[in-house]
């Protein structure tokens, strides 16, 4: 039996034993999506496609791997993939923190011709130079989380430790955009979504203590600066990094960074991040400014605030964020969407009435609600249009309506969805 038939062995059966034949075949469609179709290894590391893009985003290449993390202790050949990834991701972020997509080579391709802060030497490995506060998350998590799953801690290099000390650089840098940033992003002839005002610089902000991101981890630009389920995002990966810095590195000066930045950033989202909505109480905006403005949504991609207990950044029964939570589940939520297919969130990042099967599926894992998660778990099975993967975005009315055909964060994260199903204590 081949390795990914292995892996997914446990979960498929239970799927048949209980009759659910096609969701079974769905779920080991999907879980090998990203170790049949996107990983390329190069060098001693692993480059990762996003699935229809030549590209490697440094989100998405961690969340397209995170379900094998299970596995990894038990098969070797996983482990040896998850950890030439991480090499891989550490040398991008030493190379260019601001970037969010890059090139296996030093080949040139850019998505589009743009007017940014890279370097003559960086632009060649750089696809986009988008700068997402999760970018540089993500890679924590992952990480962090191949340590407890495996033990391993051989990525844990020179290289680690430069590419943290990066990190925190650009953190530090971004709680003051406006002073010390030198960062910039132009795209001309373009929708709004995709450029920043004021010469590539974003709209102005105020101190608050949160880091400032231009853009949203969907690749849109943000409205305002402080995105705050990003925000939360780095509060918890700079929790995690502080634990490799004091367990692994024996680094009480990076643990020391790490714990002075949560602290400010959790405070800021406290002070500027909550507001008081006149139907759902506190909640948390999805952007703020510190000058008094701020963005009531949220968005299917992850970091969002539906995500938030998902990333372990909150627990789920967190007054505020159950608050929250029913509001963006709801119409006023403007990217939240019903039909006679399915309801949930969407995305500016794709057509008006297209839900997102990502933000489905974090629906049922940020749920602790069993008949909420069935239901969620129904409809992502009459979502795949007869293709038995994900998809990008899905109409709600039309399943055979969808974006993106390939896309493997996406068939990643319903694995995963699937597997919590299956081992949820009935």
């Amino acid at each position: 039996m081949e390795l990914m038939d292995r892996m997914t062995e446990e979960i498929y059966e239970k799927l048949q034993a209980q009759g659910k034949g096609k969701l079974a075949e769905m779920y080991r469609k999907c879980f090998r999506s990203t170790w049949d179709t996107t990983l390329q290894r190069s060098d001693g590391t692993v480059f990762l496609i996003t699935g229809d893009i030549p590209a490697m985003w440094l989100r998405d290449s961690s969340a397209q791997v995170f379900h094998y993390l299970p596995y990894a202790r038990q098969f070797p050949e996983v482990e040896e993939a998850v950890e030439g990834l991480l090499r891989r991701q550490f040398q991008y972020i030493v190379l260019n923190p601001y970037a969010n997509a890059f090139n296996r080579d030093a080949n040139g391709r850019h998505g589009y011709d743009d007017r940014t802060s890279w370097t003559e030497e960086q632009e060649p490995w750089i696809w986009e130079n988008k700068y997402e506060i999760d970018s540089l998350c993500y890679p924590i998590r992952l990480a962090y989380t191949f340590w407890k799953e495996t033990g391993n801690t051989e990525w844990c290099t020179e290289l680690f430790v430069k590419a943290a000390q990066t990190i925190l650089g650009v953190w530090k840098t971004e709680q003051r955009h406006m002073e010390q940033s030198p960062y910039f992003f132009e795209r001309s002839n373009c929708p709004e979504s995709d450029t920043l005002i004021r010469e590539g610089k974003g709209a102005e902000v105020g101190y608050t203590g949160m880091t400032w991101s231009g853009f949203r981890p969907s690749d849109d630009a943000c409205r305002y600066g402080y995105l705050i389920p990003s925000n939360f995002f780095a509060a918890r990966a700079l929790e995690l990094l502080g634990e490799i810095s004091r367990d692994i590195l024996k680094n009480p000066e990076i643990e020391r960074i790490c714990r002075e930045m949560r602290a400010e950033i959790l405070d800021g989202i406290r002070k500027y991040g909550v507001i008081e909505h006149p139907k759902y109480g506190q909640v948390y905006a999805y952007e703020t400014d510190g000058l008094g403005h701020s963005h009531v949504m949220d968005d299917a991609n992850v970091p969002s605030l539906l995500s938030l207990p998902y990333l372990g950044c909150l627990s789920s029964e967190d007054e505020v964020y159950q608050n929250t939570r029913r509001m963006i589940l709801s119409a006023e939520n403007p990217y939240y969407y019903e039909g006679t297919c399915a309801k949930g969130i969407g995305s500016p990042h794709t057509p008006k009435d297209y839900i997102w099967p990502i933000s489905l599926c974090i629906q049922g894992l940020s749920t602790e609600n069993r008949a909420e998660a069935e239901a969620v778990l129904e409809m992502l099975e009459n979502m795949d249009a007869g293709t038995m993967l994900m998809h990008e975005g899905v109409h709600k009315d039309d399943p055979g309506q969808f974006t993106r055909p390939w896309f493997a964060w996406a068939n990643s994260i319903f694995s995963e969805f699937v597997e919590k199903m299956v081992r949820w204590e009935r």
